[in-house]
């Protein structure tokens, strides 16, 4: 394991050009995907090399609170589901996890007995309504135990009713009994507007298979980051589940149906992380002559942080062709973009601070979601800019970098408690000196091996030099 100490951690630029392999963990998007499948499915699954972290450590431990029994084998676990009927009768907190929060959530509108679903102080400042909502609309009991629209929440099949009737619609009809006796989720059809997270949509989808009716999802408008919805019908064929996906004549969703049809277990590897192998992969972008692979890889990912691939080649970067994963070659001076960051969101954070380093200015769309994350991911990224000099204007959904007024003075990044603020701005240490990353142990949410690997990337450029 690497070290997590909370001491501030000062990032030495890195002198010369390195050739490195990076192995970053499997993926956390697709690691709780499988969870809650697994959990969720009849018979053992197994699920390889899924990601060890805070996140997907806290929602596999609620997935067991609710009934389905765990064992790890070396970098692998034995998942046995719970056929759809979790126990319920309990209260589960899943920190700072916004995703692993609005899955338990869907989770619980499942179960025998009511489920208090909390977070963190963070988590409870996050939006839950729009979810609550949805759920309402299947057909689930769902009550806010604290405070209106934020969590804690308590959601179930015998969730007690909420105070002055707010729990339910209008649509709302009593869960029906299932053959053994157990409350049923009625699901059916339900309109979606733009939401504040793909999160809520993606939840209904993956317990959809249990609901009487499944669920079918008519979108009134393009929803937000459908990237992350893509992932999740991928992680529903995966189990054997067959939804169905409608599009508009620009590809763009339409309609998503996920029928009724409890799913059996299943045997998943889980890919690399997109989302982690980024920064690795801006490394190599950022100092020139340097190249950066990661094994496993696929360049046809379905992880929405692989798109920021093509941003990194469209600021001056290489790919290189590779059959065991992907490959960048920093070969040429970075140039600034004006680009949509839409369908990868997560690494817009990464692209912004790469931003800071190259000719030209920047321009980042599509960052709807971004100020709903582990921390206001556009203000934080702005701050923190700012402080390096650069100027950055801030639009409804944007972000505009101008790298030119910079500066060379010492600057201590607050990390926010945000584990990709502290791993974006590290790698634009390599070549901006004099950077100190406040908070390094955050990056233990999704990535607790983060300064070990980059430490290796480091020692590979010191190779270099003494060969």
């Amino acid at each position: 394991m690497s070290d997590l100490c909370a001491a501030p951690r000062p990032i030495e630029p890195i002198r010369r050009p390195f050739v490195f392999e990076a192995h970053p963990p499997g993926s956390k998007s697709e690691t709780n995907r499988a969870y809650v499948l697994a959990a969720l499915a009849s018979g053992v699954s197994h699920i390889r090399r899924p990601l060890r972290a805070e996140d997907p450590d806290l929602l596999l431990q609620a997935l067991s609170a609710c009934g389905c029994e765990t064992q790890w084998s070396g970098e692998s676990v034995s998942i046995r589901g719970v056929a759809g009927q979790p126990d319920g009768g309990m209260a589960v907190s899943l920190g700072d996890g916004g995703t692993p929060a609005r899955f338990m959530l869907a989770v619980g509108a499942l179960a025998r007995q009511a489920i208090v679903v909390d977070g963190s102080a963070r988590m409870r400042q996050r939006p839950v309504s729009e979810g609550v909502d949805i759920l309402r609309k299947l057909g689930a009991s769902v009550e806010y135990a604290e405070e209106e629209l934020r969590l804690p929440v308590r959601v179930g099949a015998r969730a007690s009713p909420a105070r002055g009737g707010k729990v339910g619609s209008s649509t709302r009809s009593a869960p029906r009994k299932s053959d053994g006796g157990v409350p049923a989720l009625r699901g059916g059809a339900i309109e979606v507007g733009r939401t504040a997270s793909s999160q809520f949509i993606s939840a209904a989808m993956l317990t959809a298979p249990w609901m009487e009716r499944g669920v079918d999802i008519f979108f009134s408008e393009p929803p937000t980051s459908p990237s992350y919805i893509e992932l999740s019908v991928a992680a529903l064929r995966r189990f054997g589940g067959e939804p169905t996906v409608l599009r508009d004549s620009l590809g763009r969703l339409v309609r998503i149906s996920v029928p009724h049809g409890p799913l059996q277990a299943h045997d998943v590897a889980i890919e690399p992380d997109a989302s982690s192998a980024i920064y690795f992969l801006a490394a190599a972008a950022l100092v020139r002559g340097s190249r950066v692979l990661i094994p496993g890889l696929s360049r046809g990912t379905k992880q929405p942080d692989g798109a920021l691939l093509g941003a990194l080649v469209a600021m001056g970067a290489r790919e290189v062709p590779s059959a065991s994963g992907v490959c960048v070659l920093g070969d040429a001076p970075l140039r600034g973009v004006d680009i949509d960051a839409s369908r990868f969101p997560d690494g817009a954070l990464c692209l912004g601070a790469v931003a800071a380093a190259a000719k030209g200015p920047t321009r980042i769309r599509g960052l709807e979601t971004l100020k709903h994350k582990e921390s206001n991911r556009v203000a934080v990224l702005a701050s923190e800019l700012e402080k390096l000099g650069c100027r950055v204007t801030i639009g409804s959904a944007s972000v505009e970098i101008d790298p030119s007024t910079a500066h060379g003075r010492p600057v201590t990044i607050e990390a926010h408690n945000d584990h990709r603020v502290a791993m974006s701005f590290a790698v634009l240490g390599l070549v901006r000196p004099g950077l100190t990353i406040d908070d390094p142990a955050c990056v233990a949410k999704s990535y607790p091996g983060f300064w070990e690997e980059f430490d290796r990337m480091r020692a590979a450029s010191a190779s270099v030099a003494a060969s």
